[in-house]
Parts: structure tokens; C-alpha cells; sequence
């Protein structure tokens, strides 16, 4: 018993050093945020290296010395091209998410519901599709794309993230958990598939559809290859990109925008994730 004891005890300590090592960038970012300009150079403006052995190496510090709002003020009110940046990733995100809600919960019902030649054969290409690496099938993206005149608009990443088939495969797998029974007493009662598909099995797979809006929420939110493959036109870029553009001499703008940037993914996931973790133990995908 003692020594069933100490190895909870030595488990329980070696998950709290794990999650203090996953979450210390984190921190690091949202307390440096809060650093006045010149303490932000005072510790981050120089690197010491082999060649250069006078610089110094980065002092860093997860409490400031003083706390100040400059960054964010910087950011939002002295840089609207920050804000514009923004809403490009939320113009981008939104349709994404309600789209691929739409289709995959459709596609879902067709696969699990509906009998028809092929359809366990279809299904299995769509796995292979959601397998695929982005690179992969950035350049027939790209061919279509170009073939309906939309390379340089949000189009050509919305269309494509509207079908990607990650959300059809989680939905049909928590579809799959619902009785037959139900279905076939609404069948029997004359519901059509239409009633049966709204008043039924969307009721009992919300916590699905919550996990694959979530999931193709941080997908599209954090892209980066779509945009620079697909967006030409700086002004229409998403946040994502923005950052990666900021300076070295903005480096304290930095640290607020990737809070700013960070912020509405951590308050959706903090929110949602009993739907996450329910979803997706409903479907039957082990993490």
C-alpha cells in the first residue's frame, strides 16, 4: 500500500512539472505583455552566440518589473492595421466553421442513416482525403482555384475548408452511437429524413457538432500556408500572418498581439471543452 502511495505521489508530481513545462511559454507570453517597452529591450534585444560573444543572452523574466498597458495601447489604437488583421481571421474563420457544420453534419447523416451502393468505399476515400497533408492538396486547391477566377479572395480557402472531411468522420462516428431504434420508430411514424435529422439525431450529437466547431475553429484560425498561397493582397491577410511580420525593435508589440491573437481560441476552449472531450469520446476517436 505505502509503495502504491509513492507512486501516485511521484505520478501526480511528474504531471504537474509536465504541465508547467506545456504551459510556461503561455505565461511567459501574457506576463511580458504587460512590460513597458524599454524593460522588453533591456531583456530580449540581444542574443549571445559563438561569434558574438559581448551580446547577451535573453534574460527572461515572467514577472514584469512594473506594470504598463503601452503594448496594448500601441496595438489597438496606435496600429488599426492590427485590428483590420483581425477580422480578416474572423471573415475567414466563421464561414469556415458554419459551412463545414452544415455539409459534414449532412454528409454524416447520409453515411450513417441512408443505404446506397458504395458507401462504406466512399467513406474510406474520405479518410484518405483527411489523411492527406495540407501540402498535398494545396496545389489542386490552388488549380481550382484558379479555374473559377478566385485565387486572391477568401474563397479559395473558405470553399475547400467547408468540405474537408475531418468533420464528417467525427460526426459519423457519433452518429453511429444512436440507437437504431429511434430512427426506425420516427421511420415507422412517418417522420421523412428531414424531421428525423433535425429533431432527432442533430439533438443527440450536439456535443459532436460543438467538438468539430471547435477543432475546425483553432485549424483555420492559426492557418498560415492558405494564406500565403492564396492571399496576395496585405491588407486582406489574417491576424496569423500579421504576427509573424511584427519587427524585431516591436518585440513588447509582439508579446500583446500573440495574447490578443491567442485570447478568443483559449475563452471558446476553456468554454467548450466538456463538449470536446464528450464529443469526441462519443465518437469513439482515442486521443
Amino acid at each position: 500500500m505505502e509503495r502504491k502511495k509513492y507512486k501516485k505521489i511521484i505520478v501526480k508530481v511528474l504531471i504537474i512539472i509536465l504541465v508547467i513545462i506545456y504551459i510556461m511559454p503561455l505565461l511567459v507570453t501574457i506576463t511580458n505583455s504587460f512590460m513597458s517597452q524599454g524593460e522588453v529591450n533591456e531583456h530580449y534585444s540581444t542574443v549571445g552566440n559563438i561569434l558574438h560573444p559581448g551580446d547577451k543572452f535573453v534574460e527572461m523574466h515572467l514577472i514584469p518589473n512594473m506594470v504598463s498597458f503601452k503594448q496594448y495601447w500601441g496595438l489597438l489604437f496606435e496600429s488599426p492595421v492590427y485590428l483590420n488583421m483581425f477580422w480578416n481571421s474572423v471573415k475567414i474563420a466563421l464561414p469556415v466553421v458554419i459551412g463545414n457544420l452544415i455539409v459534414s453534419s449532412m454528409a454524416a447523416y447520409g453515411f450513417t442513416v441512408l443505404k446506397f451502393k458504395g458507401k462504406e468505399f466512399l467513406f474510406f476515400i474520405y479518410i484518405i482525403v483527411m489523411l492527406l497533408p495540407l501540402q498535398v492538396t494545396l496545389m489542386p486547391n490552388y488549380l481550382m482555384a484558379d479555374w473559377l477566377n478566385i485565387k486572391d479572395s477568401y474563397l479559395a480557402i473558405i470553399l475547400p475548408g467547408i468540405f474537408q472531411p475531418f468533420g464528417t468522420f467525427l460526426l459519423r462516428q457519433s452518429m453511429k452511437m444512436i440507437p437504431k431504434s429511434y430512427i426506425e420508430s420516427a421511420q415507422t411514424d412517418g417522420a421523412g429524413h428531414f424531421k428525423i435529422f433535425i429533431y432527432i439525431v442533430i439533438p443527440m450529437v450536439k456535443s459532436g457538432l460543438a467538438a468539430a466547431a471547435m477543432l475546425t475553429l483553432i485549424d483555420y484560425w492559426n492557418l498560415i500556408d492558405q494564406a500565403v498561397v492564396f492571399i496576395q493582397n496585405n491588407e486582406k491577410q489574417p491576424l496569423s500572418l500579421f504576427l509573424a511580420n511584427i519587427n524585431t525593435e516591436q518585440i513588447g508589440v509582439s508579446f500583446a498581439g500573440a495574447v490578443f491573437f491567442a485570447f478568443p481560441i483559449l475563452l471558446v476552449l476553456l468554454w467548450g471543452q466538456d463538449f470536446i472531450r464528450d464529443g469526441i469520446n462519443l465518437s469513439g476517436v482515442k486521443g
